[in-house]
Formats: C-alpha cells, sequence, structure tokens
C-alpha cells in the first residue's frame, strides 16, 4: 500500500472510512462496523467536529489495521488514545512520525528493549521513535481510541471507537494461532476478558511505561521483560 508522502496533512482531513485504507482481511470487521449505529454515529461526529474546524489526529486512524494485517499478527501491543500533539500520531499506538522527538514512554519502551535485549538505544532523528518497522513486522499497535482533537487527550474517548477495536482485539484472539498480548497499565489490562485462555496466548501485564509508573510496584514496566519473553514465544512458535 503506498505510503504518505513527507508533506502530506498530520491531521484528519475526511470522516470518510474509504479514504482510511486497511489490509483486505480486515475489510469485512471494519465494514460491518462502520454499517452499524455506533458506526455511524461516530463518522457523524467526527464530521460535525469537522465542520466545526476542529484539528483531530491522526491523519489516517486505521493505520494499525492498514499496516498489519490479521494474519501476519504475531505480537499486539495495547494503547488508549493517539498522540495530542500536531505531527506526533502516526496512526500506530506509541509511535510518533519520523523526526518527532521522543515522548517519555517511547523512551522507556527503548529503555526497557535496551536492557532486556541488550539492543542498542535507536539514534535519533533515524529511526527516531516511529514504529512502522514493527507494524510491518507482525506487532499490531492498537490504541483502543483512534482520534483524538489537538491538546484534548481522551477528547475522543466513549465515542464508539472502542467498539471498534475491542472487536479486533476478540478477532485476534480467536485465531487459531498463539499471539503475544503486551498489556501494560490498567486500561490495556481492562481488554484481559477479550483474550480466552484456552488458545495458548501470552498475555503479559505491567505498569504503563509513563514516568509516572514505569518504575512503581506492584508490576514495573522497567524491569519487566516482556521483550526477552515475547521473542522466546516467538522462537518456541517457530516465527
Amino acid at each position: 500500500m503506498q505510503e504518505m508522502s513527507a508533506d502530506a496533512s498530520t491531521q484528519l482531513a475526511s470522516a470518510s472510512p474509504a479514504d482510511w485504507p486497511v489490509a483486505p482481511l480486515w475489510r469485512p470487521l471494519v465494514d460491518d462496523f462502520f454499517a452499524g449505529a455506533r458506526g455511524q454515529a461516530l463518522l457523524a461526529f467526527l464530521s460535525a467536529r469537522l465542520q466545526a474546524g476542529a484539528s483531530i489526529f491522526p491523519p489516517r486512524p486505521l493505520r494499525a489495521l492498514e499496516l498489519t494485517p490479521p494474519e501476519a499478527v504475531r505480537v499486539v501491543i495495547l494503547g488508549q488514545d493517539p498522540y495530542h500533539g500536531r505531527g506526533q500520531a502516526e496512526g500506530l499506538a506509541f509511535s510518533v512520525a519520523p523526526g518527532v522527538r521522543l515522548p517519555p514512554s517511547l523512551q522507556n519502551i527503548f529503555k526497557e528493549m535496551r536492557r532486556d535485549l541488550g539492543v542498542p538505544f535507536p539514534p535519533f532523528p533515524e529511526p527516531g521513535g516511529s514504529l512502522v518497522a514493527w507494524a510491518r513486522n507482525g506487532v499490531l499497535l492498537l490504541n483502543t481510541c483512534l482520534t483524538v482533537e489537538e491538546g484534548q487527550a481522551a477528547s475522543h474517548a466513549g465515542r464508539g471507537w472502542e467498539l471498534l477495536t475491542d472487536a479486533v482485539i476478540r478477532h485476534v484472539a480467536q485465531g487459531q494461532r498463539p499471539v503475544v498480548f503486551m498489556l501494560w497499565g490498567a486500561h490495556a489490562q481492562s481488554k484481559r476478558a477479550l483474550i480466552p485462555q484456552d488458545r495458548g496466548h501470552l498475555v503479559l501485564t505491567a505498569n504503563h511505561p509513563s514516568p509516572l509508573s514505569a518504575l512503581r510496584p506492584p508490576q514495573p514496566f522497567i524491569g519487566c521483560g516482556h521483550f526477552g519473553q515475547a521473542r522466546a514465544f516467538r522462537v518456541q512458535h517457530g516465527y
């Protein structure tokens, strides 16, 4: 699928799902959601906010479903909603657009990777904080709410996106292939009920990587060892 050009808009320009590409095998699930009452209400809300002049991020809300088709998912990392600073959000949980300064949570993610796997801290600005390469290699970087307004965290929470993203989580979790679910923080862990216990999935929980919680008990993010556990699980299953 064609990537956005470097000078593409950083904000949502349309409230039409036809303008938001997804991988083919996600299409039935996405179309079913937008055909229903909650999906239609969400689109009406987005359209009204755009007409009112709101700046909404990211430009492609379904990018996680564009870059990581369901048949490729090996790891799921759940976020809450997109970054609300202009130019930050690129439609993938925890990821920022190329050239954007790393947010503290993402710095802690890279810090734990380095501690756990012995990999060097990614240089800035290349590859910086964009996790597109992860998404293309089977890591579904899914926020539970997929749009936000500039400067207003969680401004689109409860508007309907959660119904779609719950369906995405459920679809992956009900598949036959064992998947690693990384649930960081109470919000992500609230989705644990969507993951059956009899499918062989590896569910890893820890505090959110935010500096406010990354070092706090009972499950500090720094030192959680999730990346090593995920790598060992994937090797075990022949990935």
